[in-house]
């Protein structure tokens, strides 16, 4: 079987998978749900091919994740979600130096409201532009500024807050 090229539709579809298998998790908070998600995005980007207009693939797929995330949460209600450490399968390239951190910063993560999580995601960890984002969202770019303030100020307050040791500056 012949794998698709990067200049195919198909092969920038599985250029962009890694990206959007990290967002499908942080919109779900599960790795299966955002396998799930994932899966059903990439169905649905296959089948409305055609739709496509031939500009920027990326927020596109984005959108029509986005989509659907906010469309199963309509028809589900709020779920419960799987903590990643129930996660087995996620494979982590550098685990963190103090597993503590990792839980303090995944607790952190999700004290995060839905949408400020989804725009720290997508600005920080995907490294998407503020009109990007706006775009995928379907949202002014200024609810982006604002939200991804909200999120990094709500991190690092809850971060310093679950610090058993104070932190000092090298002076």
């Amino acid at each position: 079987m012949k794998t698709p090229g990067h200049d195919t539709f198909e092969g920038q579809i599985l250029a962009l998978l890694p990206s959007l298998r990290r967002y499908s998790r942080s919109l779900t908070r599960s790795d299966a749900d955002g396998e799930d998600l994932l899966q059903d995005c990439v169905e649905k980007v296959l089948t409305r091919r055609g739709q496509w207009r031939g500009l920027n693939l990326r927020g596109w797929v984005l959108t029509i994740m986005t989509n659907l995330y906010r469309n199963s949460r309509r028809q589900t209600g709020r779920a419960p979600f799987v903590e990643l450490d129930n996660a087995e399968e996620i494979v982590s390239v550098d685990p963190a130096p103090d597993p503590l951190e990792r839980s303090r910063l995944e607790d952190a993560l999700n004290s995060l409201s839905e949408e400020n999580r989804s725009v720290l995601m997508l600005v920080v960890i995907e490294g998407y532009t503020y009109q990007e984002v706006a775009t995928s969202l379907d949202i002014p770019i200024g609810t982006v500024m604002s939200r991804l303030s909200r999120a990094r100020q709500r991190l690092g307050e809850r971060m310093k807050a679950d610090n058993v040791i104070t932190l000092r500056r090298p002076k």
